[in-house]
């Protein structure tokens, strides 16, 4: 009888589980989690979208923006982007043509909403052609 009673214990010890542990035998079998990393061109880009939103609504309060293109649109020219091949010679004229018109926006503020406009457009143009899920997005960016 003891026998019998110290073989039960010993099967219910062993067949017991500590909470939270997954036996081995049960745990799953799907590939490891990995998160997204945006590139530096798409966050650079997100930057750019923040930064235009601003001046959008700076141009519509008709107030003042910064008077200079800030430094960090011009690794525009450099930035690694999710699919290298998208650099190619349309990119970087794109990217140059974008430069210019958003140098505009800041350096003439009497035609500060015909640039800034003229720069979405720009964005509009190459995300035609080489990416277009965010075109809805940077239509929103167009002063009416």
């Amino acid at each position: 009888m003891r026998g019998i009673f110290l073989l039960a214990l010993c099967a219910l010890s062993l067949s017991c589980k500590k909470e939270g542990e997954v036996p081995v035998a049960t745990a799953p079998k799907s590939p490891a989690f990995q998160m997204y990393k945006m590139s530096e061109m798409a966050l650079l880009m997100e930057q750019m979208y923040v930064d235009n939103s601003r001046i959008k609504e700076a141009i519509l309060a008709d107030e003042a923006v910064a008077d200079s293109l800030p430094a960090h649109y011009l690794r525009l020219l450099g930035a690694t982007m999710t699919d290298p091949t998208d650099r190619d010679l349309f990119f970087n004229t794109q990217a140059e043509l974008f430069l210019k018109a958003q140098r505009l926006v800041y350096e003439e503020p009497t035609q500060r909403k015909e640039h800034f406009n003229a720069m979405v457009e720009s964005c509009i143009a190459c995300h035609q052609v080489k990416c277009g899920g965010p075109i809805e997005r940077i239509k929103k960016l167009l002063i009416p």
